[in-house]
């Protein structure tokens, strides 16, 4: 399958579109205006629809009618943006409704900066919108995987009927790589026998959001639950680095992680025995990954383009807080290798 160059914003919409995708709405915001952009232009050309919503808040609710209706949905924004979206996916939740939904993050809070950032895990990862609830969240680490995850999303979106969100740093949408449109291994899925598209020989179906008797609702969010623990034994993604002799590790996902690669080179070739855990799927969070590590590893260094909204998550995967070093840049600002270096040099007390 030949390769071909591409900005990773665009690259995300071609993706959509090859895994099918037939609605997006979405509106402006810096760094991810090329994705709308290739929708645009695009999505139109295989019979698909391309909205620029007069606001996020819109957007969003467009996407919750599209998916309704039983097509695949798709919306992008960036990190005060997906802030506005979280109302509707919170309802798109509570429906559930499949959908796809894309966060290339800029720093923050507020409207922040529109450099790379990774400030809006607690966000995405923990829960925007109110009540009890999860939403698979990945996270891609290059283009090429970007692109997979992508099509991805949309099997795991139809299969569980749950919004997915790809949580991105800006420098991952704004980036050129080599990546090829390779389809997706296919999921068994479900017939959408749910979708309001009139063609149901008179039978009624309908979008629920509202819950007036209690004991419905808490029956409700117990059913959810077994669904979500369904989703956390079986979509827990992660990729392991050097970890066969690993005495220390480092725990860091998207940008981050790129740079922690290119420490780790330089730290192996000193004698340091270190490699890393890079999840791919941040909910379910892959504490598979840090399981029967023993007395192996002595340290867990996250790494994160945040003030370690991560951390909290490799405290719980590993079992004990004390385990467990941080370092990280914000605003917009991305983590140097050499600070990557250094820092861990100082954890691992010069032992080699």
């Amino acid at each position: 399958m030949t390769k071909v160059l591409m900005k990773g914003n665009e690259a995300v919409a071609k993706a959509a579109i090859e895994a099918g995708c037939r609605l997006f709405a979405g509106y402006p915001i810096t760094p991810q205006n090329e994705v709308p952009e290739y929708f645009a232009k695009e999505l139109p050309k295989v019979g698909g629809v391309f909205i620029q919503a007069e606001s996020e808040v819109a957007a969003i609710n467009m996407i919750y009618g599209a998916a309704a209706a039983g097509a695949r949905a798709m919306t992008s924004s960036s990190s005060p943006g997906i802030a506005l979206k979280q109302e509707g996916i919170g309802y798109l939740t509570k429906a559930e409704m499949p959908a796809v939904i894309v966060n290339m993050m800029r720093g923050g809070p507020g409207l922040g900066g529109i450099q790379p950032s990774q400030s809006d895990y607690h966000m995405c990862v923990k829960g925007g919108a109110n009540g009890d609830y999860h939403n698979i969240v990945l996270s891609p680490g290059n283009l090429q995987e970007a692109v997979d995850l992508i099509m991805e999303g949309f099997e795991l979106a139809d299969a569980y009927r749950t919004p997915v969100i790809i949580l991105a740093d800006g420098m991952i949408g704004q980036m050129m790589e080599p990546v090829e449109f390779r389809q997706p291994k296919k999921r068994e899925l479900p017939p959408k026998d749910w979708a309001l598209t009139g063609k149901n020989g008179g039978e009624k179906h309908c979008v629920l959001n509202l819950e007036m008797e209690p004991l419905d609702l808490e029956a409700f969010n117990v059913r959810m639950y077994k669904k979500y623990k369904d989703i956390e034994e079986k979509e827990q993604l992660w990729e392991e680095y050097m970890m066969e002799d690993a005495e220390y590790a480092f725990v860091a996902y998207g940008t981050a992680a790129r740079v922690v690669k290119s420490a780790i080179g330089s730290l192996r070739k000193e004698g340091y025995k270190i490699g890393y855990i890079r999840p791919k799927s941040l909910w379910p969070f892959p504490v598979k990954a840090f399981e029967n590590r023993g007395n192996n590893i002595k340290k867990y260094i996250c790494v994160e383009l945040s003030m370690g909204q991560m951390v909290d998550d490799v405290c719980l995967a590993c079992n004990d807080k004390n385990m467990v070093e941080f370092i990280g840049r914000t605003g917009g600002i991305v983590i140097k290798p050499q600070e990557v270096i250094e820092f861990a040099k100082r954890i691992m007390g010069g032992v080699k």
